[in-house]
């Protein structure tokens, strides 16, 4: 692969980013700020902030996605600030960490300012404020990585404790602490379809499911330290950067290992982002380099192969890059292999094997299809025979012979053996549900004795009887799950007709109610889906969709009735629905509201928050969120109390008051530390104090000053 551009800055590139106006923003170590024009990686602008990183393994740097806002670790560790990139003044200082800052982030929305360090712990700073909005969920070791969901409701920490921490921010709970690694886990990454990536420090790859918490699938194939990752080319391709410099690249839908060294740069990989537009991959190096690589190379060459029907050359290309195999282009290829073997198989079947050879010929130069090719050749060199033999009804031997040639069974000749068998068997059923027709059901399967799949479905035919008779009954009432743990406990029933037909009705019930679905008709899907519940096979996903449906209903009928309660409510349990345009719409409201909540926390101003949330204090869903603005407010309070030199009882009633509402969070226990300093003579002990918790958190607990 070669890159298509590129250009050199000499210090490590740390960061690159395109902004929401199409700019590409590259940092280096030593935080100088580069505005690039994108296609050209012409500088079209920038800045110093003049702040040196020995250490960039972690995102010591971050910015909001309009570039208004950017954050970095001092280089000491010690601090992390925010920064307005207009102005190039600091926002805000989170220095509340015991020991170095690890690494800091921006979320999707540019909300929130995250402050991760070495002591385990994240300080979340509100970006239009400066001033601390909550703090994450604890890690017994310091942070890798941290990593935002493109819709902006979750956050994700990986720590050296070998843990995953998912935080819902749209409602301010911990979802999970996945647990699966070995080892220190140094990278994460959201994939679409809630998913998560994560690898550790012995390379071990993992890709989880965000609701349920479980591993969905380990990544094989990473043979060196994991420095980068990004997602690129619709989602479908994740591009993974290593210490070595080597860019290997995994297709998401089979979780397959595409390239283990699809890229390999001159040192290691220190930033990686992609391009849609363009689908260019864009690395950023520790030599300085920035360098872009159009992932689809070489496809103009496959163009221009196809045109002039040079197939033999085709795998070239492709082993050179496999992600060519996903370009539209490729697909034409696709299409004429297909339709090239079917009409070999077809001459092969028709006894035609010159003309097959002949068909195969365009493609005989390329070693992965040469081989199947071969391999059918041979496969049908008894066809004939097999043919001849099922001709002359001597079919213990026909069957023999297929199972021999698996390839067999697709022909034609085939087919009509399996029909008549069908047809044979049928017949026997119906005698065998008479006590006195058992004997001319085995005369009708006589010709079949000595073909060991039909054997055993004979045997289990004559020896159970009774089973098959309950089956028949069964699937004639619609018991459907008397039908299934019947199946379960006599396998054998599979190969009945009855089972096929049963599975098609679930098919059919699957797709109507899909189509209901889409139609609006949720009523009727739903009257589906529960017959489609009591198949084995549908089970879980009819119930999955009947609680997606029912939660529709229920959420469309609350927001037509303006029920604003129970529409919060509903919406948080379902991220399809905050994707709907209702969904959004009460997703931004509540936003809109909160900022403005957040002015008046800043401020310590309570009744202002209660009034500007006010609609939202009955709603269940919120009770979180609304905890941590009410605490945020809370905390500005006593932070003024002691700016002010209030009296010390005053400020030890508002701790306990505080620690009583909200629990030992660490806004509370770094203000402690800070009052006792100033107060040496007070006397107050945390530790003895009654606790409460952010989860256990009501409206009701609401007071306007918390040091009364």
């Amino acid at each position: 692969m070669e890159a298509v551009k590129q250009k050199n800055f000499q210090q490590p590139i740390i960061l690159t980013k395109i902004l929401d106006d199409d700019r590409l923003l590259v940092v280096d170590a030593t935080t100088t700020i580069r505005y690039l024009n994108k296609d050209t990686l012409e500088i079209v602008g920038g800045f110093k902030a003049n702040i040196t990183h020995m250490r960039y393994k972690t995102s010591v740097v971050a910015f909001s996605s309009d570039g208004e806002y950017f954050s970095s670790l001092t280089a000491d560790c010690r601090q992390t600030k925010l920064f307005n990139t207009n102005t190039k003044k600091t926002i805000a200082t989170m220095e509340r960490h015991h020991g170095a800052g690890a690494c800091t982030g921006i979320d999707a929305h540019n909300r929130y300012m995250y402050s991760c360090g070495e002591d385990g712990k994240t300080f979340v700073t509100d970006i239009k404020s400066g001033k601390l909005a909550f703090t994450m969920p604890i890690h017994a070791d310091s942070i890798n990585d941290i990593a935002f969901s493109a819709n902006g409701n979750w956050v994700a920490t990986a720590s050296y404790d070998k843990r995953i921490s998912l935080f819902n921010v749209s409602t301010m709970t911990p979802k999970h602490k996945l647990r699966a690694h070995a080892s220190p886990i140094i990278k994460i990454k959201f994939l679409s379809k809630n998913r998560l990536f994560s690898v550790d420090k012995k390379n071990s790859a993992m890709i989880w499911n965000i609701y349920s918490g479980k591993v969905i699938e380990r990544l094989n194939g990473i043979h060196d330290d994991v420095t980068q990752v990004v997602v690129g080319g619709e989602e479908r391709f994740l591009f993974v950067g290593t210490s070595l410099g080597y860019i290997m690249v995994y297709e998401l839908d089979k979780y397959e290992q595409l390239a283990k060294k699809y890229i390999k740069i001159s040192s290691a990989v220190t930033s990686l982002e992609f391009d849609e537009k363009s689908n260019h991959l864009i690395i950023g190096s520790e030599d300085g380099d920035v360098l872009c690589y159009n992932i689809y190379e070489g496809e103009q060459n496959l163009r221009s192969l196809i045109q002039n029907k040079e197939y033999n050359f085709l795998q070239k290309y492709v082993d050179e890059n496999p992600l060519l195999v996903y370009t539209k282009i490729y697909d034409v290829i696709a299409n004429l292999w297909e339709k090239t073997l079917e009409k070999a198989v077809y001459c092969l079947q028709n006894g035609d094997r010159k003309m097959a050879v002949a068909l195969f010929a365009q493609f005989k130069n390329i070693p992965s299809k040469n081989k199947i090719m071969q391999n059918i050749l041979n496969e049908y060199q008894d066809f004939d025979k097999f043919a001849l033999l099922a001709k002359q009804d001597k079919i213990v031997l026909a069957y023999g012979l297929a199972n021999l040639h698996p390839m067999y069974k697709d022909a034609k000749i085939y087919k009509m053996m399996e029909a008549k068998w069908k047809k044979a068997f049928e017949v026997a059923q119906k005698y065998s549900l008479d006590p006195k027709g058992m004997d001319k059901a085995r005369e009708i399967l006589s010709p079949y004795r000595g073909i060991s799949d039909k054997t055993k479905l004979m045997q289990e035919l004559f020896t159970k009887g009774e089973v098959y008779k309950r089956f028949r009954v069964a699937i004639g009432q619609k018991d459907f799950k008397i039908c299934f743990e019947l199946i379960k406990q006599n396998p054998y029933l599979r190969e009945f007709p009855e089972y096929e037909l049963l599975m098609n009705y679930g098919d059919s019930l699957y797709m109507k109610s899909q189509g209901l679905i889409k139609n609006g008709d949720t009523h009727a899907a739903i009257k589906m889906l529960r017959i489609l519940a009591d198949f084995s096979d549908f089970a879980e996903e009819a119930k999955a969709l009947m609680f997606d449906v029912e939660a529709r209903q229920r959420f469309f009928k609350a927001v037509t009735e303006e029920d604003i309660v129970n529409s919060y409510n509903i919406l948080a349990t379902s991220e399809d629905l905050q994707s709907t345009d209702d969904g959004q719409r009460l997703q931004k409201q509540w936003n809109d509201d909160l900022m403005v909540a957040n002015a008046f926390a800043v401020e310590g101003d309570v009744k202002g928050i209660k009034k500007a949330l006010e609609k939202y204090l009955t709603i269940s869903s919120k009770y979180m969120s609304l905890g941590t603005v009410f605490g945020w407010a809370y905390m500005v309070q006593l932070e003024n109390a002691m700016k002010e030199g209030r009296d010390k009882f005053a400020i030890e009633n508002g701790i306990k008051n505080y620690i009583l509402n909200f629990g030992l969070q660490d806004q509370i226990l770094s203000f402690f530390e800070i009052f006792t300093k100033e107060y040496k003579d007070s006397k107050l002990n945390i530790e003895l104090l009654s606790k409460g918790s952010l989860s256990m958190w009501r409206p009701s607990m609401i007071v306007e000053s918390i040091l009364e």
